[in-house]
């Protein structure tokens, strides 16, 4: 079966969205070079549930909250909603967490690592060579056997839990209640407004949905088959040209707008420490090989019912606590000797599980080939 001009078509205008409609954002209010990024609005969403105190990071970002219903209503619209667990959560639920690290000491997630790129950011060219280094550890992981366990059907309103949780925040951002943090300055203070930044979060929610997009996915079917091999799988043909999409319609945005500047330094959320933010993306693209998806796609696949993909969602929630209370994060100045200790124990716990997950002569496991074809 080959890809064909419907399914070009789609991963044409998913790409879009999420890079068009990334700058967009940055253009009407969020910050420079973020007008999408998981980890960072990770991070703000943990401050206005008060998991942190950080006053510059806490905002119930409607983006990410989009991501999560979008997936969901067009799950259940093209009864794709499948409540599914039992594939080792609690250490999805670490990974989880190592992943908001990775982005955190990169400054970005995958998604925010391409705006940084076409945004003219040099200094994330090195993220880019990290994470497709990280990708690559992980698929010689999958390829000797690693596997998390079989995935199986889940009482159904298990499904429910991460939505739920998303509409329950939605209502909350919506009335404003005083136990809810808000900043008053700093990043998360910048923001689009509400209605279009809901508005972006459940298209590309719902698009990524449709055309199962992730980055790092899309870069492991790169090694994973040859040429020709990737021409004859249409997801995989797809996921290529949905990057492609991303990066061209992002840079045309950044553009037109204004947004681009070409520069190695004085970027906006950039850090000169470029050993430590090519490791960090190490980190991001190792552990999402190994938990199947990104996380954007952790955050979709939780939306249609995933809940071994909800317990990495809840783990990527409580990092960005621990992100900002441990003070992690890189900055303009560098990476703090936090945040360094944290990357290289993160590695050495993912070569762990690897390492204990790898079942000799098994090759690839059967739901990460689902995954992968």
């Amino acid at each position: 079966m080959r890809i064909t001009r419907s399914m070009i078509i789609q991963f044409i205008i998913t790409g879009a969205v999420i890079g068009g409609g990334a700058v967009m954002l940055s253009y009407y209010g969020n910050p420079a070079n973020t007008g999408l990024c998981v980890a960072c609005f990770m991070e703000n969403v943990a401050g206005a549930m008060g998991f942190h105190d950080n006053i510059r990071m806490q905002y119930l970002r409607p983006e990410l909250i989009g991501f999560v219903l979008g997936a969901f209503a067009l799950s259940m619209f093209r009864k794709e909603f499948r409540s599914t667990g039992g594939s080792s959560p609690l250490l999805r639920f670490m990974v989880g967490m190592l992943l908001i690290i990775g982005c955190a000491v990169f400054i970005g997630c995958p998604i925010k690592l391409f705006l940084r790129i076409t945004a003219g950011d040099l200094s994330a060219l090195t993220g880019l060579v990290g994470l497709v280094v990280g990708v690559y550890i992980g698929l010689e992981f999958i390829e000797n056997g690693f596997r998390l366990g079989e995935p199986g059907p889940a009482p159904r309103v298990n499904g429910f839990i991460i939505p739920g949780v998303m509409l329950f925040l939605l209502i909350l951002a919506i009335v404003q209640p005083a136990f809810i943090n808000q900043s008053a300055k700093g990043s998360a203070a910048q923001h689009a407004p509400f209605l279009i930044s809901l508005g972006v979060g459940l298209l590309v929610g719902a698009l990524a949905q449709r055309t199962q997009f992730c980055i790092t996915g899309g870069i492991a079917r790169i090694f994973l088959w040859g040429p020709r091999e990737i021409m004859n799988c249409p997801r995989s043909t797809g996921l290529l040209i949905g990057l492609c999409s991303l990066f061209g319609f992002a840079l045309a945005a950044s553009l037109m707008t204004g947004q681009f500047n070409l520069a190695l330094q004085g970027q906006p959320s950039s850090s000169p420490s470029y050993g430590w933010t090519f490791l960090g993306m190490v980190l991001v693209g190792f552990g999402s090989v190994l938990i199947r998806g990104c996380p954007l796609r952790q955050l979709v696949s939780a939306g249609q019912g995933d809940n071994d993909a909800g317990a990495a969602v809840m783990g990527m929630l409580v990092g960005a606590g621990l992100v900002q209370n441990w003070g992690l994060s890189s900055n303009a100045e560098g990476t703090p000797v936090a945040g360094q200790v944290a990357v290289l124990v993160g590695l050495s716990l993912l070569f762990i599980i690897g390492l204990i997950n790898r079942r000799r002569g098994y090759g690839i496991a059967p739901e990460y080939q689902a995954g992968l074809d």
